[in-house]
């Protein structure tokens, strides 16, 4: 009996042994961001997760896909602009997985085909501009870039959310020259806004001009103005002609017969 219980014993270690180690290999623990896309002898059977997942060892088999955003670098592209400007571009890419499936089945490896698809994309779309859009309309490159990315990837379940263009590098000589370009417009500027101060100023004279001509009695009275200011420096003498016409005016009312 003692011969029996031990041979029983001896058979039945190795067999729960075996089953608890299948067991152990059958089960997978998922995390809230995390789902498993599941084969079944080689065909996709079904996406499950989060949580325990149950797995028959050798017939089932899965493959963990995280879903929380991604955030990818995009390492210095070589960018030739329309004005044939040579640049250097960097950027960040912000995508997540929204379909497991897609993800898996219809690409390789979704994040470095994301990453070779963002560096084509981002040197596309800016090549079609000129230097000037792409220092100063950043915003509305970032929007194109992430627009055409979003679409592609559709169809592999990526879905884009945000690009951002990081830097854009400018050798010395381009430095230099943007930097002459500015320094030209400004004193543009600043000539334009003289010369316009001056036609108003012209403006203002003849206008003034013409209100004297129309009125005798200003012109006199600004002359006496005139005179009176330059009266005031006692540490000269200064002779003033007389304007007839004032002299013919004064003459004439002290001739002025009495009434």
């Amino acid at each position: 009996m003692n011969l029996f219980n031990l041979g029983v014993g001896g058979v039945l270690f190795p067999l729960v042994l075996v089953v608890l180690v299948l067991f152990a290999m059958s089960i997978r623990i998922l995390r809230e961001y995390e789902r498993a896309v599941v084969f079944q002898l080689g065909r996709f059977w079904r996406i499950k997760g989060p949580g325990l997942v149950m797995l028959i060892p050798g017939i089932q088999k899965m493959v963990r896909v995280d879903l929380r955003i991604v955030t990818l670098d995009i390492p210095p592209q070589d960018v030739i602009s329309r004005d044939n400007v040579s640049v250097k571009v960097n950027a960040v890419v912000f995508f997540r997985v929204i379909d497991p499936q897609r993800a898996i089945i219809q690409v390789e490896n979704y994040l470095m085909a994301t990453s070779q698809l963002a560096q084509t994309t981002l040197r596309v779309v800016l090549g079609k501009h000129e230097l000037d859009e792409m220092l100063a309309e950043r915003e509305r490159l970032n929007i194109d870039v992430q627009r055409i990315l979003d679409a592609q990837t559709d169809g592999w379940g990526i879905k884009v959310t945000n690009v951002e263009i990081k830097d854009i590098d400018l050798n010395e000589v381009m430095v230099r020259a943007i930097a002459r370009q500015a320094e030209a417009e400004r004193e543009r500027r600043a000539k334009v806004i003289h010369a316009e101060g001056e036609k108003q100023a012209a403006a203002a004279l003849l206008d003034a001009a013409r209100m004297l001509a129309q009125q005798p009695e200003a012109m006199q009275l600004r002359y006496l103005q005139t005179m009176t200011q330059v009266a005031g420096d006692r540490a000269s003498t200064i002779v003033f002609p007389l304007p007839m016409d004032l002299l013919g005016s004064l003459l004439g009312k002290d001739r002025a017969p009495p009434n």
